[in-house]
């Protein structure tokens, strides 16, 4: 018999700030919610673009059990090697086998085993394997191997972020949405026991635009000059979702977790 399990996925984390609002909403968040697990999206943690392997061991020793990342994955040269020695950082499974890192992982907390699974939308977006194939390769590899299975789906076209939940639904516990930073409002349970949402959104500034400085996002918007970006700090918040399950691969609640991180600087 599986026992129930909870996740806490939390969204893009932003730049410093997000890092910070993470760190310091997690104690309660922990404390208030339970979680089993905590899975965050952390491709954007290094001054906005990219992680580093500082980042990530920061988050693991948090308590954190998985960083999920997308298409900023290689912004940092230094991170190449640790994608290939610590199996709890993803990179999205449909880049090629020749790029530094993998796109799924197992972790197991009393008795139960957690599949995570990175993967990228192909519309607008630079992975160079077609997800919705790639997808059955780690599903195929999680097989007897993962109780609960979380994918995150890091892509920029909503369609195929849904299309993708409909193609799994009754097949992992959950799918969650990252990268375009605004949480969306369909958080549901699919027919088949699969939690989805669109967005979850972003961990960082909302006070800015999608985590910039909203001046420099508004000047390059309004000129069509290039911009070198800087990421906001104003009103950090953390966006998540809470996931619940029962049964292999049934998700029993989805619930939005946004929070505002006050005092954070």
């Amino acid at each position: 018999m599986i026992e129930p399990v909870s996740i806490l996925f939390v969204g893009d984390i932003v730049g410093g700030i997000g890092r910070r609002t993470v760190l310091s909403l997690l104690p309660g968040l922990r404390e208030r919610l339970a979680p089993d697990f905590v899975v965050v999206n952390g491709e954007n943690i290094a001054g906005g673009l990219g992680i580093t392997p500082k980042n990530a061991q920061e988050l693991f020793a948090a308590g954190i059990d998985v960083i999920t990342l997308g298409n900023h994955t290689y912004r940092h040269r230094e991170i190449y090697p640790y994608l290939d020695v610590e199996p709890r950082i993803l990179r999205p499974a449909n880049f090629l086998r020749t790029q530094p890192g993998h796109g799924w992982c197992t972790v197991e907390r009393d008795g139960v085993r957690l599949g995570v699974v990175s993967i990228s939308g192909n519309l607008f977006m630079n992975a160079s394997l077609p997800a919705f194939s790639v997808i059955e390769n780690a599903l195929g590899a999680l097989e007897n191997e993962a109780d609960q299975v979380l994918v995150d789906v890091h892509a920029e076209a909503t369609s195929e972020k849904v299309g993708m939940g409909w193609y799994l639904d009754g097949r992992v516990t959950a799918v969650v949405g990252t990268h375009t930073h605004v949480p969306t409002a369909d958080a549901r349970i699919l027919p088949g026991g699969t939690a989805y949402i669109t967005d979850v959104g972003m961990t960082g500034p909302r006070g800015g635009v999608i985590g910039v400085k909203r001046e420099l996002a508004l000047d390059a918007l309004i000129k069509k000059m290039p911009v070198k970006f800087e990421t906001s700090t104003e009103d950090p918040w953390l966006n998540g979702v809470l996931i619940r399950a029962g049964e292999p691969m049934r998700a029993t609640a989805i619930e939005q977790v946004l929070e505002p991180a006050p005092g954070v600087t």
